[in-house]
Parts: structure tokens; sequence; C-alpha cells
């Protein structure tokens, strides 16, 4: 892998991390920082096709309006109220 290059603050977060002893060494430090990335890029990625689907169904089997939505919360609320007396 080549050297890569932090910024001064980065490379001091790093070293503290190291000095705290939450990381062997730097390489850890970079690890774990680029697993972490590894995630969120992951779980973006999930959201964005989640977000696809919905739009898809949406266009399947139609969107609701605004007012509908309301209407639908409205009667949840009343329904979970009704049954706790």
């Amino acid at each position: 892998m080549d050297d890569i290059t932090l910024t001064a603050d980065l490379e001091r977060f790093a070293a503290e991390a190291v000095a705290a002893g939450r990381y062997r060494d730097m390489s850890a430090v970079v690890q774990a920082g680029l697993s972490l990335l590894k995630q969120t890029e992951a779980e973006v990625a999930d959201f964005v096709a989640s977000l696809d689907e919905a739009r898809a169904e949406g266009e399947r089997d139609g969107f609701l309006s605004a007012a509908q939505v309301e209407s639908r919360v409205h009667a949840a609320i009343a329904k979970v109220a009704a049954r706790r007396g």
C-alpha cells in the first residue's frame, strides 16, 4: 500500500489513539477508519435501494396523498386509544 498522508489534525488524533492504547499502531487506526467507511457506504447503499423499492412500489400500487396519509395516521391513533379504554 502506498504511504498515506493525513491532515495534521487527523495525524494527531490517530497518534493519540495509539498512545492511549486504543489501537496497536497507525495501521490499525487506518483499518478501523476504512472499516467504518465501508460500513457507512453499505448502509447508504441499502437505504438508497430501499428508497428505489418504495418508489417502484408506489408507482406500481399508487401513491397516497398527504390527506390520505393523515387520515390513516389519525385512524391508527384512534384505534390504539380505543383499545386503551
